[in-house]
């Protein structure tokens, strides 16, 4: 449908299902996709390339999945952190939906799914993970991070994937400018005409 976006809040296309056999960093999962998500055929290759190269994650503390969509990332740090808060967060209701049966058809009882104004204001994050949605154009791409990012606890670490081709020099450029207060970034990875970005709470 015309206007129908992975970032639009209430998608009014068809709902179709499929569902996945994925691993995500050794853990075999099966997870539902649905239309009117963000990569509803399966892992994206971005997301795939976040997966390889991010460090292992904190075993314990509260960690985010900024633009959630079906869950992917969510349910990796979640298996990968069983003693640990997941939130994952999206505009997106009908992924927000998928997200959240996907975790709890895991029985995963650690995880937190919502939209942006459910999550308490005064949470901190020890571990920011994001394939961030990058064609919901640069402006409103720069206020989602600028909510989030100084939501990181001191010393805490946010890893972004952003392709090469959409941006993601110019917003490594963009976030070290000063436009974010308390933030340094700088890129760690290269692959698949991705960049990983890292973003440190200084």
């Amino acid at each position: 449908m015309a206007g129908d976006h992975y970032f639009s809040p209430d998608p009014q296309s068809a709902l179709r299902t499929s569902v996945r056999s994925l691993s995500l960093r050794g853990h075999e999962v099966t997870l539902e996709t649905a239309s009117g998500t963000f990569s509803p055929g399966g892992l994206d290759a971005g997301t795939e390339v976040l997966l390889k190269y991010a460090p292992a994650v904190p075993h314990s503390g509260t960690l985010l999945d900024i633009g959630c969509g079906w869950g992917p990332l969510t349910v990796a740090l979640a298996l990968e952190a069983p003693g640990a808060s997941v939130f994952g967060v999206d505009v997106n209701d009908r992924a927000l939906h998928v997200a959240h049966d996907n975790a709890e058809n895991l029985g995963l009882t650690n995880v937190t799914v919502g939209q942006p104004e459910s999550v308490p204001s005064t949470l901190t994050f020890d571990l920011i993970w994001s394939n961030p949605p990058i064609r919901v154009g640069k402006k409103a791409l720069h206020d989602i991070l600028a909510l989030w990012l100084p939501r990181l606890s001191a010393g805490a670490e946010a890893y972004l994937v952003v392709a090469k081709k959409l941006g993601a020099d110019s917003l490594l450029e963009w976030l070290n400018s000063g436009a974010i207060p308390g933030i340094r970034c700088e890129r760690v990875e290269t692959s698949r005409g991705y960049r990983i970005l890292l973003v440190t709470k200084t």
